[in-house]
């Protein structure tokens, strides 16, 4: 049964929090004899399955042992997002005087108020994940570790709950590296970072991911000097090359230091901090901070599932194997969101979740390979992408244009004083059919969906020149480049248009 569970520091927000994601006194139900669907894990994926079901009329229970809304609500999106906006306002006050705006001395940043800000955010969203919101749509929603019995049963607090289909939705934690003295100094992970009150002085982040980049990026204009210690010679490896040289330039403007190509050997604690040995072009250093962040990578939340008595496949690291349909091993359970998907990202759980309940329930043939999923990384400037890179596409065998545009170009960006940034779309060879797209510049999480919804909708680039945008927006960016595209295509067409306009006048 359901027992006390707190969210440190336990204060009015993570009260409601609790209260709302999982109640001290909340009773489990007795279970029906038999669900249409069992979903294992209440995190979006989790959430959207289950949620889904009950709404569209089938017999539902939901089962989580954690906080309802998973990472996203309590220890990702949600937090991470409220903890970069009020950087981008300390950063905004900093940055006043570009604008003619004088202040006078530097901002004094409190930072218990900023972490305040972030659990009341928080708060204020938890009632969409609420377990009560389940119940009333009439699921069961049950509080627990789940365990499956067999191919068509799971356990939780000592009940059996029968399934004709069940959606495994566990989700992903921090990778914990295996680096000597780690453990014994103490770290943080996306999951403890939003617990704190008291602001580091020196933070290191082991890794340059999109969650490493992020908070870097966010605890340094709050005041922390932050270094960045990460395996590759660059950061956010699966974006272009071009991305992460202009995120580097942006990060040593702002003095985070980069430690690239840094492999951590060991770390030690003493009186004045904890000290992180690596090393570094053939050379050994060091580095004392005050905390010490990891963020490399996620692991699927596969065990304490029993899922070998379920018969469903799975592997350590990549989580529960899936076909293109999600359906595991065993033809009556599905899975989606980060114990089975590459693309980690909350959107893509949640539209994943939408195809496991079409072909668990209702004789689907949805496939995952055919979702359009764009990504971005809330850095300032933001980044953001949608289908292929240039070098992705020309690996599976297209010839390749690439159109660009700096947001100098975009006179939105020129009166905010923000055109840090480009935006590039990538063209199959001789058409418009759009293949990929990166956006990098303030709000481009905002811009990418125009073109995610030309891709969905097979439109191609000619398409969006003809999309009248307000003006001025940063989005006219796209018009631009969709213009510069259909004006190399006339320009082709040069002795056409020439004889046109000559027959014209001859009139």
């Amino acid at each position: 049964m359901p027992g006390t569970f707190e969210v440190q520091p336990m204060d009015a927000y993570n009260r409601t929090l609790v209260a709302n994601v999982h109640p001290p006194d909340w009773k489990n139900p007795v279970p029906a004899t038999k669900y249409n669907l069992v979903v294992i894990g209440g995190g979006t994926a989790g959430l959207v399955a289950a949620g889904g079901t009950a709404l569209l009329g089938g017999k539902v229970a939901l089962i989580e042992r954690d906080l309802l809304g998973g990472d996203c609500l309590n220890t990702g999106c949600v937090p991470s997002k409220a903890l970069i906006r009020a950087a981008q306002a300390a950063y905004a006050v900093q940055e006043a005087g570009r604008f003619g705006v004088e202040i006078t001395g530097k901002p004094t940043i409190h930072f218990d108020k900023v972490m305040e800000h972030v659990r009341r955010a928080r708060a204020e969203i938890s009632p969409h994940d609420a377990a009560q919101r389940f119940k009333d749509w009439g699921t069961d929603v049950f509080l627990g570790n789940a365990e499956f019995l067999d191919e068509q049963s799971v356990s939780v607090g000592g009940q059996v709950l029968r399934f004709q289909k069940a959606i495994i939705a566990t989700g992903a934690r921090a990778t914990r590296p295996n680096i000597p003295g780690l453990e014994q100094a103490g770290y943080l992970t996306n999951e403890t970072l939003f617990t704190l009150t008291e602001q580091p002085k020196r933070l290191a982040i082991l890794g340059g991911g999109p969650i490493g980049c992020e908070i870097a990026q966010a605890f340094a204009r709050l005041g922390t000097q932050v270094t960045i210690l990460h395996k590759s010679d660059s950061l956010l490896g699966k974006e272009d090359p071009d991305v992460a040289a202009l995120l580097e330039k942006v990060f040593q403007s702002e003095g985070i230091h980069l430690e690239l190509e840094a492999s951590v050997k060991s770390v030690e604690t003493s009186e004045t901090g904890k000290t992180l040995h690596f090393t570094m072009d053939n050379q050994e250093k060091s580095l004392e901070v005050d905390a010490i962040l990891v963020s490399v990578g996620r692991t699927p939340n596969v065990e304490q599932l029993n899922l070998e008595a379920a018969g469903v496949a799975y592997e350590s690291d990549s989580g529960v194997i899936v076909d293109d349909f999600l359906r595991t091993t065993n033809g009556r359970i599905y899975a989606c969101g980060d114990v089975c998907m590459s693309e980690k990202f909350t959107h893509a759980a949640e539209a994943a979740a939408r195809i496991a309940i079409q072909n668990a329930l209702f004789f689907g043939q949805q496939r995952l390979s055919q979702l359009v999923i764009p990504r971005c990384t809330y850095t300032d400037p933001e980044i953001a992408h949608v289908g292929l890179t240039a070098q992705a596409a020309e690996q599976q065998g297209y010839a390749v244009e690439t159109l660009t545009l700096p947001f100098s170009e975009a006179d939105r960006a020129v009166t905010d004083d923000e055109q840090t940034g480009f935006i590039k779309i990538h063209l199959k060879l001789g058409t418009d059919r759009i293949l990929g797209a990166t956006i990098v510049a303030r709000h481009a999480g905002e811009l990418i969906s125009e073109i995610t919804t030309a891709m969905v909708t097979k439109k191609g680039l000619s398409t969006l020149a003809k999309v009248i945008h307000p003006y001025p927006t940063r989005s006219e960016i796209i018009r631009k480049v969709a213009d510069e595209y259909s004006l190399k295509q006339l320009q082709g067409l040069k002795w056409l248009t020439q004889t046109l306009l000559n027959f014209t006048r001859g009139k």
